[in-house]
């Protein structure tokens, strides 16, 4: 049923949208130029070739490579030596950084029966590479040391909002160890919560009922998470900031000064481990206490309860805490005309254990946009602008290799920077895209000439018909249909562009594909080849659709005479967050005043009936009103000046010497919306726009210094923020209007 209203949904779209021309002119283009253009980009495509994807997919991911394993160097030295064969000149910047692996895993519980965890994914005749040795454990890295017994409490998810329902069930964590699901937030935030509510130790299971049969086959009969099947992972606190925690803010060179671990903040406090559905059933089980409200109930065969209660376990961990090598592989090719500005693609290449998908499908397509890129200079063709490919290590513990990299070049790229492109993991289905929203109009063409491998139609017609399937109301179906530019996401956190738009300021894209590979192996040892060749991407398709997309991307905005930046789309998005705040705290206003009302009448009903001996709720604190016109005032200046940019952006297409002077303008201007003192209690994270939220961890917050005061219910710290941020729009505002007199 599903493809059948897809397949509508598409040829719905048909009717609205024309594919977009490839003899039309291309934003930041002239004439001339849109057909050399796309004369180029024909014979990038011809050079692609999916096969070349499977292969070195294969490749990659034979042996675990961790960062810091002999499996990494092995993956970097590969790496390196087909960026030299492809005629880029290339190296290996290499960083050191504190990355933690186990040296003492247990965990068992000791009432009211035993039981001893397996803590291990067994090999599988069906998976090729799962026995091959050097895998990395079962375990969290950045976990702490720890040796702790306590009774055992189900806290759901781990959010903030369960440990409320806990509060009403007249449950407490202090001095427990809780155990959480896997789901609906980024796997830091679920121990960093149990924390702060003075839990001892936190367990974290994938339930079946969100990654295992409830969804579908298991692996290796189909793709979900088998009883075994463990997610290893980061729980850093990234949301304080990402990359070594040892050296914030600079780059882990050898010689650079660290802090002593004890004073590392997004290093957790309390031991945590990942474990299997299979392990945490018998625990689970044990429970008692009340039941579980039913929407915490998971897909066990049992009676979900919350405890705490006769069951107590003990957990045990403790870890080397060693400095190791990340090594980036990093490749160029130098500029003719604007050599000294940087057009920067990169996919991480460590993995947690074989990482067939994630990264290695992501990386793949990144290689072949590189060899592309290479047969084409080899037959004359040179970029206008510097490209560099980069091939990070040690993302997966906490966006380590680009951070340091960051770090360590930042002033220089600030100066030289367009635009940083990144993809990660990869697989069958939509285009999935996040990034700086002076790049809508610019990824619409791009989507547009990009055709899709199921279907044939763009890839923008498919994201779109995709969209339509899932709309609530007739109204969004017909706004969708009706769309003729893409929507970037908001950029959170996850993945290696965070550094460069959130703490530099440079602009960002993140691309790739998905939606059609469900499964379960994510960060365990069944991301594998032969995962991914049976049910990801069999054909390797959207490989050579994920190359073709960031390389049109890199290709474009190396050869643009005027970069392709309308800050029109950026006004309107900003406009957007500014009217939501404003809905925001209107709406707190109004629950605050009935929820007020509905309490003072309860009170009214106790203190009427004396022989009731109950504590009396008490009324939250009116919401004030925010005085939000500096940011009004700001949003006016910042479409008058991105009116007046675009203006000027168009007679740029004929001032050639203009050009260069015109263009750095443009892609230095996200800097504008940097902070100098960053946001409240992590000054790390610098964009006023975009960040992690605190407690959402990759999910992105937009205005975060404004968004998360309110709902902390901190209106000081909110009026604080609005003026911030008004004058970071203000000074961009200025910043387009200066930029337009050129």
């Amino acid at each position: 049923m599903r493809k059948t209203l897809l397949l509508l949904g598409i040829g719905l779209c048909s009717l609205q949208h024309p594919v977009f021309s490839q003899t039309g002119t291309i934003t930041g283009f002239t004439k001339e130029s849109s057909a050399k253009q796309q004369a180029l980009e024909q014979q990038f495509d011809g050079l692609l070739n999916a096969k070349n994807v499977g292969n070195t997919i294969q490749e990659l991911s034979a042996k675990p490579h961790a960062i810091g394993s002999p499996g990494s160097k092995a993956v970097a030295d590969a790496i390196l030596a087909k960026f030299k064969q492809w005629g880029w000149d290339a190296q290996i910047e290499t960083y050191q950084v504190l990355f933690p692996t186990p040296v003492t895993r247990v965990l068992e519980m000791t009432s009211p029966t035993q039981y001893t965890a397996i803590l291990k994914e067994p090999a599988l005749k069906e998976d090729g590479t799962s026995a091959v040795e050097g895998q990395l454990p079962t375990y969290n890295a950045w976990s702490a040391d720890g040796d702790v017994t306590a009774p055992l409490v189900f806290v759901n998810y781990g959010l903030p909002s369960d440990y409320e329902t806990l509060a009403k069930m007249g449950v407490d964590v202090k001095g427990k160890i809780v155990i959480a699901k896997y789901g609906r937030s980024w796997r830091g935030i679920k121990p960093k919560v149990a924390y702060e509510h003075g839990a001892v130790g936190c367990i974290i299971y994938s339930d079946p009922k969100d990654d295992g049969y409830s969804r579908g086959d298991v692996y290796p009969k189909g793709p979900f998470k088998n009883e075994y099947g463990v997610q290893r992972g980061s729980v850093m606190d990234m949301v304080i900031y990402p990359g070594d925690p040892l050296t914030p803010g600079v780059g882990a060179t050898e010689n650079a000064q660290r802090l002593d671990r004890k004073d590392a903040t997004t290093i957790l406090k309390i031991p945590v481990l990942p474990i299997s559905y299979h392990d945490a059933q018998p625990l689970l089980a044990a429970l008692d206490g009340p039941v579980a409200p039913a929407d915490w109930t998971g897909g066990l065969p049992i009676t979900y309860h919350v405890g705490p209660g006769k069951a107590v376990v003990h957990l045990k961990l403790a870890f080397d805490w060693k400095i190791r090598p990340a090594y980036d592989v990093i490749a160029k090719i130098k500029g003719s005309t604007y050599p000294d500005e940087w057009v920067i693609r990169g996919n991480h290449h460590d993995a947690w254990v074989f990482g067939a998908a994630d990264p290695i499908a992501g990386q793949s397509a990144m290689l072949e946009e590189a060899r592309a890129i290479g047969e084409l200079v080899k037959k004359g063709w040179q970029p206008k602008r510097t490209l560099v490919y980069c091939a990070w290590d040690g993302e997966e513990p906490g966006l380590l290799g680009s951070t340091e990299w960051a770090e360590d070049h930042g002033k220089e790229l600030q100066q030289k920077a367009v635009v940083y492109i990144n993809s990660d993991g990869n697989g069958r289905g939509f285009l999935n895209a996040e990034g700086s929203h002076a790049l809508n109009h610019f990824m619409y063409q791009i989507s547009e000439t990009v055709k899709d491998p199921e279907t044939g139609v763009s890839i923008f017609k498919r994201r779109i018909a995709e969209q339509m399937v899932h709309a609530i109301s007739d109204e969004k179906k017909q706004a969708l249909m009706n769309q003729h530019t893409l929507e970037l996401g908001a950029m959170g956190s996850g993945s290696d562009y965070s550094s460069f738009i959130q703490h530099l300021g440079v602009p960002c894209l993140d691309l790739g594909f998905g939606g059609e590979d469900a499964g379960g192996e994510y960060h365990s040892i069944y991301d594998s080849w032969d995962m991914y060749r049976r049910f990801k991407d069999p054909t390797f398709a959207y490989g050579v659709a994920l190359a073709q997309t960031a390389g049109r991307a890199a290709l474009r905005m190396a050869e643009a005479d005027v970069l392709p930046f309308d800050f029109r789309s950026l006004h309107k998005t900003v406009d957007g967050y500014i009217n939501e705040l404003m809905q925001n705290v209107q709406q707190m206003r109004m629950s605050t005043m009935v929820e007020n009302k509905m309490i003072a009448t309860r009170q009214f009903e106790l203190a009427a009936d004396p022989t009731k001996k109950m504590v009396f709720p008490t009324e939250k604190p009116a919401v004030p009103y925010l005085d939000f016109s500096p940011i009004q005032n700001a949003i006016v200046a910042l479409k008058t000046g991105s009116d007046s940019l675009a203006k000027t952006w168009e007679k740029m297409l004929n001032n050639p010497g203009m050009q260069a002077k015109f263009n750095e303008a443009l892609y230095r201007a996200e800097q504008q919306l940097l902070s100098l003192n960053g946001l409240p209690r992590r000054p790390w994270y610098k964009h006023t726009l975009y960040a992690p939220g605190f407690y959402t961890g990759y999910g992105v917050k937009t205005m975060p210094g404004i968004r998360e005061a309110i709902e902390q219910r901190n209106w000081q710290e909110a009026q604080e923020q609005i003026k911030v941020d008004a004058a970071a729009i203000q000074q961009l505002a200025a910043y387009l209007a200066k930029a337009a007199q050129l």
